[in-house]
């Protein structure tokens, strides 16, 4: 059939006569047929994607016109693909610069995802384990003053079961090393480790120490290296490394309106000339320091909906991203950095984590099985919580889930 649409178009241009047979009529007419069949489906597939965004994005202008929201970034991965990425409002206000779809945030607590992602490779490489000792991976004494032969695990850092909780700090180790703090023992709550769950940054910046503690490489480079790479995403721990002009400002919202917070950005620099391996991680803040885009962060989004594996790569092996996202307490829901809710969106499940620092909100929620994920970011927003969630966000994973995945 291509050798006659070819023979066709050679007469055309050379103003031949053309002789075909009935059956080779019927052959092109069929052809033709299937092809703008093909053409027309393409327009209005094409067409039903631009409604759809055409729609969201007037709902989200519309939210963004109720609520005071500095900027918002977005990004819907649908069938496994990224298949929308757009951004909202302003990257500077005093600039009056508009923030685009490739600009780098300080992400927060989805950072913590990152984190275990590491964990669980040098896992894999039989470096660590996660019923490991953190006395032992850490090396200090870590153990609950209540209940001193209770072990506590690396798993129990990165399910918030430890027993650890942040009220003498998280932004160095000091606060719970007993040669270096004389409250130490207020770093523990009164249940026994394993038995209860409570949210502490400080899991996770041991958890950075103990990486670097037996992957031989800083927690920075190691993350960039083994998971960011191979995945072909731009960003990372160290401010140092990055483009500065690609940072969105974040900025904090109370009733004088936008304050622009730049600590989140801090280089750190001197901290970091004088850094003591196995023990300085949390000057990155493995916690929360990681600063990437909406789209990269979907990127990295669907390695954990592909249970470990994107862009031909495998970052981690099945199980061990199944284990990441399976609740450790099912009271609360939340696995190794990863947690499942069904309150973002009324009653769909999905697998993911949000953020908040320094006036940003974020979220980053997948479903595996349906194969479809939305992240949402803003630099600054109204602080208001509804269900667990900033309103600002909620509202906008709805709104892209409602038009642009459930249609």
């Amino acid at each position: 059939m291509r050798f006659i649409c070819r023979h066709l178009l050679f007469c055309t241009l050379f103003k031949k006569q053309v002789v075909l047979s009935t059956a080779q009529k019927k052959r092109l007419s069929h052809y033709m047929k299937r092809k703008i069949a093909l053409l027309l489906f393409a327009i209005c597939a094409s067409a039903g994607i631009s409604v759809a965004q055409h729609k969201a994005e007037e709902r989200i202008r519309q939210l963004m016109q109720e609520t005071p929201v500095m900027g918002l970034s977005v990004a819907v991965v649908k069938n496994g693909k990224l298949i929308y990425t757009h951004a909202f409002g302003l990257k500077n206000e005093a600039r009056q610069e508009p923030l685009t779809a490739t600009d780098v945030f300080r992400i927060a607590s989805i950072s913590k995802s990152f984190s275990a992602t590491a964990v669980m490779q040098l896992v894999e490489k039989g470096k660590l384990k996660l019923d490991d000792d953190v006395s032992q991976l850490i090396g200090f004494k870590v153990r609950h003053p209540q209940f001193p032969e209770t072990v506590i695990t690396l798993k129990m850092l990165l399910s918030h079961t430890s027993g650890l909780n942040d009220s003498q700090g998280y932004f160095t180790l000091d606060v719970i090393h007993p040669d270096k703090n004389p409250d130490w023992a207020k770093c523990y709550n009164k249940y026994e480790p394993g038995k209860g769950y409570q949210y502490c940054n400080l899991n996770f910046n041991m958890a950075g120490a103990i990486i670097e503690k037996y992957s031989g490489e800083r927690f920075d480079h190691y993350i960039q290296r083994h998971i960011l790479r191979p995945l072909k995403l731009y960003g990372g721990y160290n401010v140092n490394d990055l483009d500065s002009r690609r940072f969105a400002t974040l900025y904090e919202y109370d009733s004088s309106g936008f304050n622009p917070a730049p600590a989140a950005y801090a280089p750190r620099k001197a901290e970091i000339a004088n850094y003591t391996m196995g023990y300085s991680a949390p000057i990155f803040s493995p916690t929360g320091g990681m600063k990437i885009s909406a789209p990269d962060l979907a990127r990295y989004m669907i390695m954990h909906m592909n249970f470990g594996k994107a862009n031909g790569k495998r970052i981690i092996k099945k199980q061990n991203s199944v284990l990441m996202q399976t609740p450790v307490l099912e009271k609360n829901r939340y696995g190794l950095a990863l947690l499942r809710t069904d309150k973002l969106i009324p009653g769909v499940e999905m697998v993911g984590h949000t953020g908040s620092a320094y006036g940003l909100y974020s979220a980053m929620f997948f479903e595996p099985q349906k194969k479809f994920g939305i992240v949402v970011i803003t630099n600054g927003c109204h602080p208001r919580y509804a269900d667990g969630y900033n309103t600002v966000i909620q509202k906008t994973v709805n709104i892209l889930y409602e038009e642009m995945i459930s249609q």
